[in-house]
């Protein structure tokens, strides 16, 4: 039998109790978040290159998280994967049920992604009627922003696709610049791998290279499940091109740098971003990818010594150098998590047509320089950078870091 004195005891430490367990309830009705979706391909062919980009995008995240998030909201992430083994790599159809996963989704504000072209034209629509705004780090197609093809990828009207590199309607173009101005290349022969970002981009670099007087010799697509080439290749060989253009992704492009390493030599070779990265590097492999131009479309940051300690986070972080569109990445990340907190602090609720207006409106220092949009969603900036492969014993062969030699700034077209 519970005596007074015992009552009169556990009284105040119930109360107590009580308190403490009403005062977190409290605490867990304040607290407030909000997600972020990642979607790159992390099946296939070109998953080395996506894992660089989404542990860019994460570290931002994981930034913000670790100052108690933003505004008050912490920032939750969710991955998705548009990679299938069937494809091989990207596959647009999971794009497209990744980007109606995403709208469905009432607590996700944004995305960042997705890597490739191909993906884009496949979300882009989707994430306009949901409007949910992306923010891609690496896919470059042109027509995804164009505002003659606004009705077919963006049926509101509204921009939803964003970006922190150029399109192809410069990178293409710039780099036919390089090959005429820089590398006196007079006949050339383009390849490209039949999807999106490969044939938007072939036919861009083939535009401007007949403007600057260059012979094309032909333009073929590949079949990127096809695992022999040697037949164009020969075909090929039997013009006597001074150079080869690739336009495409690491599945096809790996067999083109390997079997044209047999069969053309001598000639020059280069391509697109597409051509920059772990997996052309590691699928390829040396001497295969000897001398092999490359283009990214964005500034070179990776020598600036205001980015060195962000690269050694990184790399302490994840065991791995960061690759070109992990800074793009990053950026991104970044532009979506400023754009929640000027919502946030407005007193706006954080919703995902607020966060997209705030990201229309953004003018941000990161770690490319200022980024900013215009009315479409593409940056501002216009740069094309160029590389060569060339071997360094000294680091891991997919280490892009290292085995690609930074060249310049393509040449603009005026």
């Amino acid at each position: 039998m519970t005596t007074r004195r015992a009552l009169i005891a556990y009284l105040p430490v119930a109360t107590v109790a009580a308190g403490l367990a009403a005062r977190s309830k409290r605490a867990f009705a304040a607290d407030k978040s909000v997600t972020v979706g990642i979607d790159v391909p992390l099946t296939g062919a070109d998953a080395e290159g996506a894992i660089l980009i989404k542990n860019g995008a994460m570290m931002a995240v994981d930034d913000a998280n670790a100052k108690g998030g933003v505004a008050g909201y912490k920032i939750n992430v969710m991955v998705l994967d548009d990679g299938t083994t069937s494809a091989g790599q990207y596959d647009p159809a999971q794009s497209a049920t990744n980007a109606r996963k995403l709208v469905a989704d009432p607590s996700v504000v944004a995305n960042v992604g997705p890597e490739m072209s191909g993906s884009g034209k496949a979300m882009a629509a989707i994430l306009s009627q949901g409007d949910l705004a992306t923010i891609t780090p690496s896919s470059t197609n042109p027509d995804i922003t164009d505002p003659k093809f606004a009705a077919q990828f963006v049926p509101r009207g509204r921009a939803i696709y964003f970006r922190t590199v150029t399109t192809d309607a410069f990178q293409g173009p710039n780099m036919a610049n390089y090959f005429a101005r820089t590398l006196n290349v007079k006949k050339v022969y383009i390849l490209d791998d039949s999807g999106a970002y490969g044939v938007g981009m072939a036919n861009a670099f083939e535009g401007q290279a007949k403007k600057n007087g260059m012979n094309v010799l032909g333009h073929d697509e590949l079949d990127p499940k096809e695992a022999d080439y040697t037949t164009i290749l020969t075909k090929i060989k039997a013009l006597q091109p001074d150079a080869l253009y690739y336009a495409g992704v690491s599945l096809a492009g790996v067999k083109v740098a390997k079997q044209s390493y047999n069969i053309l030599p001598d000639i020059i070779k280069g391509g697109g971003d597409g051509v920059y990265g772990a997996p052309m590097l590691k699928g390829s492999g040396f001497p295969a990818m000897e001398g092999w131009y490359a283009t990214i479309a964005a500034p070179y940051i990776a020598d600036n010594p205001d980015v060195q300690p962000w690269i050694k986070r990184y790399t302490e972080k994840y065991g791995q150098g960061p690759g070109a569109y992990s800074f793009t990445a990053y950026d991104a990340m970044l532009v979506i998590l400023d754009a929640i907190k000027r919502v946030a602090e407005s007193g706006k609720p954080v919703s995902r047509s607020a966060v997209r207006d705030a990201i229309q409106a953004t003018e941000l220092k990161t770690l490319q320089g200022v980024v900013s949009f215009d009315q479409y969603g593409d940056i501002n900036s216009r740069i094309v950078s160029v590389f060569k492969a060339h071997y360094n014993a000294q680091y891991p062969v997919e280490d892009s870091l290292h085995q690609y030699k930074y060249l310049g700034v393509a040449p603009q077209t005026s």
